[in-house]
């Protein structure tokens, strides 16, 4: 069972950056994949960003590519989203979430575990 715990989210403008982190509980975190989305209101749930077991390969959303970056740091048992140059369009709940497949998935469904989520806002 892993259980995780985003934080960081907040109201920003147009342009700022916010740093989300997401912590996993379990001794089993280092060897999962992780992948953060977003909900904006009104929309379905899509893929943001992952991350595969290592940190060594990674995969973003056009939508973001070139302004957010995933890490992890599996001594902390941390995941965490830099997100550079936001936008309105950014704003959102953003979600962490973990798969037991050590490889970087993109669907919702590839997912074990989700976290509560934490709210972005993003003001022009």
């Amino acid at each position: 069972q892993v259980q995780l715990v985003e934080s960081g989210g907040g109201l920003v403008q147009a342009g700022d950056s916010l740093r989300l982190s997401c912590a996993a509980s379990g001794r089993t975190f280092s060897s999962y994949a992780m992948g953060w989305f977003r909900q904006a209101p009104g929309k379905e749930r899509e893929f943001v960003a992952a991350i595969n077991w290592n940190g060594g390969s990674t995969r973003s959303a056009d939508s973001v590519k070139g302004r957010f970056t995933i890490s992890r740091d599996n001594v902390k048992n941390t995941v965490y989203l830099q997100m550079n140059s936001l936008k309105p369009e950014d704003t959102a709940v953003y979600y962490c979430a973990a798969t037991s497949v050590g490889v970087i998935r993109i669907l919702e469904a590839d997912y074990d575990y989700w976290g509560q989520g934490t709210q972005v806002t993003v003001s022009s």
